[in-house]
């Protein structure tokens, strides 16, 4: 007992008071969260050698083009970041930041998107402008124009109208005393927005409704529109969200500032936890009026990215986040999930793919950033999914349906013909990677009746890919039919995986029509395909160290006993690429380092078509 009370005396007079308990109990404030899986990424793999969420769709909704800008967003500006997602009224909106090249250099505006089925979208339409300073507006010493910074974009409130937000600041630090207000506008269910009006200048400086380019909100001659606006300012959660730009030095808030980029989700006992970058947490337990004193959450890793938290609709619980401590590396994006909201397991990916960045930019990260979903009030789409949304590279932009009970193993054989499915719907069980320029979609059989899978390809630094996992077997035979397009230029990569990535069993089909198979480290050719006509592969596979393969081509076989590329000891995925392998940007890439665009990177390549069909999966 002496030497217990004699060390706890050292301890206390070493860090003088208890503010971090030694011992946290999970669950509790000292520790709101806790992720139990103990696997982790591995920093030089995109994919991270993480198994991924079955059933993933993953769609770009913006390719930014300099040199065309009309086939992006009108303007070529090729930095575009921080989105944020609703549902209303049978529709999908997406609204994120733009800046002509670089993160937080003027000007600066925010667009919007928006989809009925989250797959096709629109074209990009600003909705807040770079800021038109009054006349005679001096811009404050320090700064150097104006730009935009959010944390939220959207707010449906209970007479059912749905506003968007953003925040007005100037260059190169919108926060605090460099900041000028935030403004609302309504979306109509029509399509058309409302005008635009400040909902709440910054407490840190004196700009107010006499000296701002736009009105106050309560100006406004729609009465429903101002019931609105004062209703999103009363609700504490939501506007936490915007405590990053603004402290609320007029009492706006209670408590210390937990952190950057807050979300929160409600655990199964009730509390709130709230959500910061780097790691921190804290809890509520009076509906988000007062959190606990944040704390460093030990078993999350992450950096400056954006972690998203949600209650999902089979009643758990999710995390997304790039788990890696390094700013300018965001990948890969992962998931973990949970019961009950405290606990939570079984990290797996969620996106997997980084792209070549294509133009430089100041603070330009790689891989997929600032992840966000739908707040709690902004919409619950059809269906059994989480929806988020993020920027690839702070470049494109791109959703992602994880379809729920999220899970990352299969059970049982495989047999899909797409037949009883619909044209460009989902695709149960598949993992869907589809950049605008390279889509994967179910398309009627262009030689027969029924339906395919269709990989298509005309971007020059990235490709369509669809992977099916199937039950991690030793020994399984795989068998699919491909056809390629009398149209087609392009190659498609037909991959074997297991759990880790690793690709034991490699074949490829060339632009011009050119059958090859890897037997061990040396391709082989098994000559020319005809265009046009579907084509049968089957493999049966003995996945264990030093085994092999049996190929065969059309039920006539190919050759036997094919060494594998790389030993593993099991298999689980089955992967179609329109393009080659790929795990650049790596982490050594630098990041800061100005380069030119990458060439003919606003120009479509020749096309790459292909289809996919009756893929079987059996011990």
């Amino acid at each position: 007992m002496y030497k217990f009370a004699a060390s706890l005396a050292l301890l206390v007079a070493f860090y003088g008071s208890f503010s971090i308990p030694l011992l946290a109990q999970t669950g509790s404030q000292h520790e709101p969260v806790r992720y139990i899986g103990g696997n982790s990424i591995d920093p030089d793999r995109h994919e991270g050698r993480l198994r991924y969420a079955v059933g993933v769709e993953s769609r770009q909704t913006l390719r930014v083009n300099r040199s065309h800008p009309e086939y992006a967003d009108g303007y070529g500006w090729t930095y575009n970041h921080a989105s944020n997602l609703a549902y209303w009224e049978g529709k999908f909106y997406q609204q994120y930041l733009s800046n002509p090249v670089d993160e937080h250099i003027a000007p600066g505006q925010t667009l919007l998107v928006s989809s009925e089925d989250g797959r096709e979208w629109s074209k990009p339409e600003v909705i807040f402008p770079p800021y038109p300073a009054p006349e005679g507006t001096k811009i404050p010493e320090g700064y150097d124009g104006y730009m935009m910074h959010q944390r939220m974009g959207f707010y449906t409130s209970k007479n059912g109208k749905l506003l968007t937000l953003a925040f007005y600041g100037h260059t190169e630090d919108p926060f605090e005393e460099g900041g000028i207000g935030r403004v609302v506008r309504e979306i109509r269910k029509d399509g058309s927005l409302g005008p635009i009006y400040f909902i709440r200048y910054s407490s840190h400086t004196d700009w107010n409704a006499h000296n701002t380019a736009f009105s106050f909100y309560q100006s406004s001659p729609d009465a429903a529109f101002i019931e609105a606006c004062d209703e999103l300012l009363a609700n504490t959660l939501v506007t936490l969200q915007w405590r990053d730009e603004d402290n609320g030095m007029d009492g706006f808030y209670n408590g210390e500032r937990g952190g950057s980029a807050f979300s929160y989700f409600t655990r199964k006992d009730g509390k709130i936890v709230g959500l910061w970058k780097r790691s921190r947490a804290a809890l509520s337990d009076d509906e988000g009026k007062n959190f606990t004193p944040a704390v460093k959450v030990p078993t999350l890793t992450m950096a400056g990215g954006k972690v998203w938290g949600q209650k999902t609709s089979d009643g758990r619980f999710a995390m997304v986040y790039n788990p890696i401590d390094i700013d300018e590396y965001r990948y890969p994006l992962i998931v973990i999930s949970s019961d009950d909201g405290i606990i939570f397991d079984d990290m797996v990916l969620v996106q997997g793919e980084v792209p070549p960045r294509r133009y430089y930019g100041r603070w330009k990260d790689f891989g997929p950033c600032y992840v966000r979903g739908i707040v709690p009030g902004n919409g619950l789409p059809p269906g059994d999914a989480m929806w988020l949304t993020y920027s690839m590279n702070k470049e494109d932009m791109w959703v992602s349906r994880v379809p729920t009970p999220i899970r990352h193993v299969v059970s049982g054989p495989v047999n899909d013909d797409f037949d009883q499915l619909k044209p460009s719907g989902v695709v149960p069980e598949w993992n869907i990677y589809a950049p605008l320029w390279a889509p994967v979609n179910l398309v009627n059989d262009p030689v027969r009746p029924g339906l395919a899978l269709e990989l298509k390809d005309e971007d020059p630094y990235d490709y369509a890919r669809a992977i099916r996992i199937f039950e991690t077997e030793e020994e399984v035979q795989v068998e699919w039919a491909v056809m390629v397009s009398p149209d087609n230029e392009g190659l498609l990569e037909m991959d074997v995986v297991d759990q880790f990535g690793n690709r034991p069993i490699r074949i490829k089909i060339s632009p011009e029509c050119q059958f090859t198979y890897m037997d061990g480290h040396i391709e082989k050719e098994m000559g020319s395909l005809q265009a046009g006509q579907w084509q049968k592969i089957r493999l049966e596979i003995d996945a264990r160290p030093f085994g092999s393969y049996n190929l065969y081509l059309n039920e006539k076989p190919v050759a036997e006993n094919i060494a594998l590329t790389e030993a593993v000891k099991s298999v689980e995925r089955l992967s179609f690429r329109t393009g080659p392998y790929r795990n650049l940007p790596g982490r050594k890439t630098p990041n800061e380092d100005p380069v030119p665009p990458l060439p003919g990177a606003d120009e479509k390549e020749a096309l790459g078509l292909f289809y996919i069909d009756d893929v079987k999966v059996s011990k």
